[in-house]
């Protein structure tokens, strides 16, 4: 049977990059985005520069019922060898709950739905942020009780009741919910060992994508991320995707439940800088 990937958010930016990686790792690779049209142009791309057999896959990733169908058509096409979990939206894209249920809720819901489908060499990357890192965000075992339960039905009221009125600005959202999401893969790379099977997260720092460009202009804090970037510049999308076929390969087969950070050393320096002010 063939091998068969699966990349999430595939249409445009880190997402089409990591599956111009992944079309190369696997035998059939299903490209999902939210957008249909972009998703097939990512498909004819990559078929045609690249000779590949790639399909798109329209989905909502928060959609159980689509997420079904996406699990069903891994398994009719073979073994599922690698899931890059890219899809999610940033502050400026919605309200406070739309981010938690895309970012975190939509990470368990894909989970849920393949990690049957794992076996021996089968590896999963989900996309987090340095956002986390940069907030200073430290373990609350209150919070982190609620966080690492993402499928609870009340989900939603317990992160609101746990951060009080916190929970509704969309930026402090967005932290939480990629925080959830590193530990997400922390308990995913426990349930996956048993079977040979892999789980890793990877957090972008400040990377010129569509998406970051939006969120430049409505952040001017970014900009001076940037300056504080020991690499002096914002990062590229393949430069991440390099970083996620590496973990997805064979060669890292003995890495899981670790978090990747790509964020070209700002995270390091505002620590540091951090320390000196103290």
């Amino acid at each position: 049977m063939t091998t068969v990937g699966v990349v999430t958010g595939a249409g445009r930016g880190m997402g089409l990059e990591c599956a111009r990686r992944m079309a190369t790792m696997v035998g059939t690779l299903l490209l999902v985005d939210l957008d249909g049209q972009t998703a097939r142009d990512a498909a004819e791309e990559l078929s045609s520069s690249l000779g590949a057999a790639v399909e798109p896959f329209v989905l909502d990733i928060t959609d159980r019922e689509g997420l079904t169908r996406l699990a069903a058509r891994v398994a009719e096409l073979g073994t599922l060898r690698a899931v890059a979990h890219v899809a999610g939206i940033s502050p400026t894209m919605a309200d406070w709950r739309r981010i938690i249920e895309v970012d975190l809720v939509g990470t368990a819901l894909l989970a849920e739905a393949l990690r049957p489908l794992a076996t021996a060499g089968t590896a999963f990357v989900y996309f987090s942020s340095m956002a986390p890192t940069i907030a200073g965000v430290v373990a609350d075992p209150v919070l982190d009780a609620v966080l690492d339960e993402p499928l609870h039905p009340d989900l939603l009221d317990r992160i609101q009741a746990a951060l009080g009125a916190q929970a509704e600005h969309p930026g402090a959202a967005y932290v939480w919910a990629k925080y959830g999401v590193r530990r997400f893969a922390q308990h995913e790379a426990i349930r996956l060992g048993p079977v040979g099977a892999r789980a890793c997260s990877v957090s972008p720092g400040i990377i010129d994508t569509p998406q970051g460009r939006q969120e430049s202009e409505h952040n001017s804090s970014m900009a001076a991320m940037v300056d504080r970037t020991p690499l002096g510049r914002t990062g590229r999308a393949d430069e991440v995707a390099a970083a996620v076929a590496f973990a997805l390969s064979d060669e890292a087969s003995f890495l899981s439940g670790v978090d990747l950070l790509v964020d070209g050393g700002v995270c390091a320096a505002t620590r540091l800088d951090a320390g000196m002010e103290r």
